[in-house]
């Protein structure tokens, strides 16, 4: 099994619904995001997936979620703003595009992070 990562960052506040604590309140993360793409076979170039174009997909469902209050995006009215369910909305606008998708993690800061995988 072959597989690719790449990493972006955006930056964006929140505020966590149904949690009694200082997330409650509206506060911002600097948000670390990695994307691993697997495959058992490479393409006719030898790869997995162009990193280039990855990264430019991983980076246009990331302008939508940059400097933004993430709670006032639609798919977040509903589902509330965690870093777990951040990791899923990101890797379900990804999966169109690289179907062989594997994982999304996103780090909320060096120590924490939540990942996504089906």
């Amino acid at each position: 099994m072959y597989s690719i990562k790449v990493e972006a960052s955006f930056s964006s506040a929140h505020n966590l619904r149904e949690y009694k604590g200082k997330c409650e309140e509206l506060h911002g993360h600097n948000w670390k995001v990695e994307v691993v793409v697997a495959s058992d076979k490479l393409d006719k170039a030898g790869m997995v997936m162009d990193f280039k174009r990855l990264k430019e997909k991983l980076n246009i469902i990331l302008e939508k979620l940059d400097h933004k209050y993430i709670n006032k995006i639609a798919y977040f009215k509903k589902t509330n703003p965690t870093s777990e369910n951040i990791s899923k909305y990101i890797y379900d606008c990804l999966k169109p595009v690289a179907p062989n998708i594997k994982s999304v993690t996103v780090w909320e800061n060096p120590a924490s992070c939540a990942t996504y995988e089906e």
